[in-house]
């Protein structure tokens, strides 16, 4: 009898223990005990183990006293595993409508294929969290999901008109600085009013910063309690936020790279650094800012073989002597705002006196590839020749007018012999034009150039259209067809902000002495400047007073259709100096006609 007493106890016991809620952990410590790295996220599949340097961030995003939590952040230190992880969380135990914000629609659904999904479908807690995007409602979609008590919406910014549609308590935004002002307004600061109706909102943004003076991110953890993540000397043991200023190395040899303290003076080598790392805590610069974490981050404190010190100084090495190159280092390793100095104009005067003695008709040794940018004005064609090192060095070789009306058959068949041309080398062979940009933006001109390029598609001749924005490709295939014809879309601001460093570098653009003085004004016709747009700093390109743009034009497009290709740069010298086996334009495809259709 008291063995059944005993057992219905036990029953009524463990009948109640169910009942217990689960005890509450943070965020960190829930990731970390239910999120899983399939194969194909992670080189370390498996439990998610966070970094000393993720958990605080991960717990000031589960924090409900912490409305806004901001990340300026680098690359290789797993924001996005760690985003993916809390918005899991937020599914899992705290279901709200949930609102993820990302630049473009491409990065939006590779952020649901390549992380969310993965992720989710490896982690038993969140196996079957979001449902099937195929579901038998019809309210799920590849972007949209709804589950018990919330939802997931993802969404690009370059279409703010999606934002109006929803409400949400948790907001998401990935890449900030990525993302450009647009005819509706800042898209961060619409989706924030899209939060609005919730006392209990969460903002989470995080970002590699860009530009100084422009850079979303940066303003953001100017108004947080902006933290900073400090290690202790292995000797001394004073804290202090490794700074690229202490890491040092041996004349000649970067991947010997060391940590020298600022307080002692010791040199600590990288085998020390996971244990300095481990040890590590955040300290709040702000700490009177209540309810606005903010966290600021470099590569410096990666544990990722591929973040040692040494690894990260030989590509400081390799990147320092090009302005773009270098930002792209100080953005992404540094997570610093890049100091452009654009907004002062080049010096057109001083770029005239490199002028030196080669052009199309005495082609330098080292050119061994040819561009061509074109430029439609109303009632001429401008043209650029740019010749092309394997150094990467650019020589302008030509420019010149085609003077007529773009309605004009004989305008565009001049053009046309000029891009058949050869010339000469000093190999011995001959340099044919390789690609041609033509650009097609102004809608007067466009279907000439249209019936111009379409056709000759195969010789490389491909009509362009230029866009803005410092985040764009140089240059892209369009998704839509136009009128049946290949279509490229140049991004005008980055090739003109790669421009501008490569004038900027001595020996980098070279330039023939055949060119008019005009067309260096032209080319420096344009500096970069930072201006309000609705309340935000933009950062552009904008016309100096007076000054006309068809050479930096021309250049752009030629620049633009030098990344269409990749040249054998071995083999083509090899060519110039064996004339049997001369450099031509790629051939026509063969068209097989049916003597049925053709009737």
């Amino acid at each position: 009898m008291l063995d059944v007493c005993d057992t219905l106890e036990e029953v009524e016991r463990r009948a109640l223990e169910s009942l217990r809620p689960p005890p509450r952990l943070t965020l960190s410590d829930w990731v970390e005990q239910n999120v899983y790295l399939p194969h194909g996220v992670s080189s370390l599949p498996g439990l998610v183990q966070l970094w000393p340097f993720q958990r605080e961030i991960a717990d000031a995003i589960g924090d409900p006293a912490i409305e806004r939590v901001t990340l300026v952040k680098p690359v290789r230190v797993g924001f996005t595993t760690l985003l993916t992880g809390a918005l899991g969380a937020f599914v899992a135990n705290d279901p709200a409508p949930i609102l993820a914000l990302l630049p473009t629609e491409a990065d939006c659904r590779d952020y649901m294929v390549s992380e969310i999904e993965p992720i989710f479908s490896a982690s038993p807690a969140l196996a079957d969290a979001l449902g099937d995007a195929k579901d038998e409602s019809g309210r799920n979609t590849i972007l949209s999901r709804r589950f018990p008590g919330g939802s997931l919406k993802i969404v690009a910014a370059k279409a703010p008109r999606n934002l109006r549609r929803h409400t949400a308590r948790v907001l998401l935004v990935d890449e900030a600085d990525g993302m450009e002002v647009t005819a509706e307004g800042p898209p961060i600061a619409l989706a924030e009013k899209r939060t609005l109706s919730f006392a209990d909102r969460k903002i989470v943004i995080g970002s590699t910063p860009t530009f100084d003076g422009s850079s979303y991110i940066l303003r953001s953890y100017a108004l947080s309690d902006r933290r900073i993540f400090e290690v202790p000397c292995f000797d001394c043991h004073d804290p202090h936020e490794i700074a690229w200023s202490d890491i040092q190395w041996p004349e000649g040899r970067p991947l010997e790279a060391y940590y020298v303290c600022p307080s002692c003076g010791s040199v600590v080598p990288e085998r020390h650094k996971p244990e300095m790392v481990n040890a590590g805590a955040w300290r709040a610069n702000a700490p009177e800012v209540i309810g606005h974490a903010g966290f600021r981050l470099n590569a410096l404190v990666s544990l990722l073989p591929n973040a040692s010190w040494g690894k990260l100084a030989s590509e400081f090495v390799a990147a320092k002597g090009d302005r773009t190159t270098l930002q792209v280092f100080v953005n992404t390793i540094l997570a610093q705002g890049f100091r452009a100095d654009g907004g002062e104009e080049i010096d057109d005067e001083a770029l005239a006196k490199r002028a030196e003695a080669f052009s199309c008709e005495a082609m330098p040794e080292a050119v061994l590839l040819i561009t061509a940018g074109v430029d439609v004005q109303r009632d001429r064609l401008e043209v650029t020749l740019l010749g092309w090192a394997e150094d990467g060095t650019m020589f302008v070789l030509k420019s010149l007018v085609i003077w007529g009306r773009p309605a004009d058959d004989a305008t565009w068949a001049e053009l046309d012999e000029l891009l058949k041309s050869r010339f000469a080398h000093p190999f011995g062979g001959t340099l044919p034009i390789e690609a041609t940009a033509v650009d097609s933006g102004d809608g007067e001109t466009q279907a000439d150039v249209y019936r111009f390029c379409f056709p000759r598609a195969s010789r490389r001749v491909f009509a362009i259209k230029g866009d803005g924005g410092f985040r764009r490709q140089f240059i892209e295939r369009s998704s839509s067809k136009a009128q049946g014809g290949l279509l490229f879309i140049v991004g005008v601001d980055p090739i003109k902000d790669h421009l501008a460093a490569k004038l900027n570098s001595p020996g980098a653009v070279r330039f023939s002495d055949t060119l008019p003085a005009s067309w260096y004004e032209q080319l420096c016709s344009e500096r970069a400047v930072v201006r309000y747009s609705r309340g935000q700093p933009v950062r552009r390109f904008e016309r100096i007073p007076g000054r006309r743009a068809e050479a930096l034009d021309t250049v752009v497009y030629a620049i633009a259709v030098r990344h269409l290709l990749n040249p054998n740069w071995a083999a083509r010298a090899e060519a110039l100096r064996s004339p049997e086996l001369a450099l031509a334009p790629a051939p026509r495809p063969r068209v097989i006609r049916s003597s049925w259709i053709d009737g």
